[in-house]
């Protein structure tokens, strides 16, 4: 059986779902922290949050769909 947290989340999955640092997304993706910082910045990075005042992370599940969402626009101005 799962646990749930008062939020309604599943730990279980969380566990499937690791957080990653800006600095395992930056070595992932082959860019710069800065980079990352700055995509976060203008909104246009993968969906990231703040854990403390201090920590950002993502979730690997967000950074593989925004990576897929990429690669699918660049696909559509290929095609063209």
């Amino acid at each position: 059986m799962a646990v749930t947290t008062d939020a309604g989340t599943d730990t279980a999955a969380q566990k499937d779902d690791p957080m990653l640092r800006t600095r395992e997304v930056s070595d992932f993706l082959g860019v710069p922290e800065n980079t990352l910082r700055w995509w976060r910045y203008i909104g246009k990075g993968p969906d990231s949050f703040r854990l403390g005042p201090r920590r950002v992370v993502y979730r690997r599940s967000k950074v593989m769909a925004w990576l897929a969402a990429q690669e699918a626009a660049g696909a559509k101005h290929t095609a063209a």
